[in-house]
């Protein structure tokens, strides 16, 4: 895992404090109040976050035209994200996703000799945390500003057992809206006691959110030449396999729709990125109705590509937009799945005394005809 031992630095100078704009969000089913943070950039480039699971609830980013649009799925208030359809669908728009994203086989794993079961939630596996993971809690919130431009710096301490894991693991996400474009995802995490970890972000995107009803004319390539093969209920199997001559080649830019038939339940899986370590690129992304483009880079060793496959129109969002199969994309830098199951795989597990941190970074643009 890319873990390592931090120091204490000096804290950088500040620049002149940029407006972060905090309202209500709506209340919990416990009766908390959460709240929306709006950060916004030198270009206008604007992001709001809840407290609630960290959750993106809407991105404005400009087209060709230089037209500001949202291109993220999600809801107006905290009542869209704990309706009854909603939890029934548990699509995870947005949310930040811990202790461990993705599935871990039958909520079951081994570490130092003890079994640990956890709460299973996705057909008797365990599911990004478990019934109420770290999408479902209120984070600490600390808006601030910094020379790369406005933040947001979330906390939160997830308990030893929480959700069957061990330990007590104190986290921080701090989301960053640079000047130049991008949205920057820095995490920490430390723990008093061995724990896997393996943290992500499941923003929906659609950069013609509102234009297009689906994705499948966005092209997408991917800086991996192997994914990991699953086999029944999304569980690796354990192979790395090579993409090229297979529908899960994105090594050159592809439309999303030319081979998704080709993949039964469409895209869901783990690519292999080529550096397993270091800030290097994991994908891109272009649609060519609005010009809009999507660069992401990262430390992690995989990225989740994921084309929306269960929306079935259930759930309506913001502008009443209905959000069908397809309705967006998401790539979640991340851990494999089920690694503390599969010897093979990158090390996921945090001992005490490491410190685990990643960074993903979202970079926006446009491109002419």
């Amino acid at each position: 895992m890319a873990a390592s031992i931090s120091s204490t630095k000096p804290a950088a100078p500040a620049s002149q404090p940029e407006p972060v704009r905090v309202t209500d969000f709506g209340r919990t089913a416990e009766g908390a109040t959460a709240q929306l943070y709006t950060l916004r950039n030198a270009h206008g480039l604007q992001v709001s976050i809840t407290n609630y699971g960290g959750t993106i609830t809407q991105l404005l980013v400009p087209d060709r035209t230089g037209q500001l649009s949202d291109v993220v799925l999600g809801f107006d208030s905290l009542a869209g994200y704990q309706s009854p359809a909603y939890r029934k669908a548990g699509p995870y728009f947005g949310a930040l996703i811990g202790r461990y994203a993705n599935r871990i086989a039958g909520g079951l794993f081994q570490l130092n000799g003890q079994q640990y079961t956890l709460a299973t939630n996705n057909n008797g596996n365990a599911l990004h945390g478990g019934l109420r993971g770290f999408d479902k809690v209120l984070w600490q919130a600390e808006p601030s500003s910094s020379p790369a431009g406005p933040t947001l710096r979330l906390t939160y301490l997830s308990p030893d057992g929480e959700e069957g894991y061990p330990g007590n693991l104190r986290l921080t996400v701090t989301y960053t809206l640079t000047h130049d474009n991008a949205l920057q995802l820095d995490y920490t995490a430390t723990t008093d006691q061995a724990t896997p970890v393996n943290l992500t972000n499941h923003t929906y995107f659609n950069l013609a959110l509102g234009r297009n009803a689906d994705v499948l004319n966005h092209e997408v390539q991917l800086a991996a030449d192997r994914y990991t093969v699953v086999g029944e209920d999304q569980i690796p199997t354990g192979e790395q396999r090579p993409v090229a001559g297979t529908p899960f080649d994105f090594t050159a830019p592809q439309a999303i729709g030319s081979r998704i038939a080709q993949v039964p339940g469409g895209y869901d899986h783990n690519w292999v990125l080529r550096q397993p370590a270091g800030p290097h690129p994991a994908a891109s992304v272009y649609e060519p109705t609005t010009g809009r483009t999507l660069e992401v880079t990262t430390s992690q060793p995989g990225v989740q590509f994921y084309t929306a496959n269960f929306l079935d129109g259930s759930l309506t969002g913001k502008a009443g937009i209905t959000y069908g199969q397809h309705a967006g994309l998401c790539l979640e830098t991340q851990h494999f799945p089920d690694s503390p199951n599969q010897p093979t795989f990158p090390n996921t597990i945090l001992e005490p005394g490491q410190t685990f941190s990643a960074t993903t970074v979202y970079r926006f643009g446009v491109r002419s005809k």
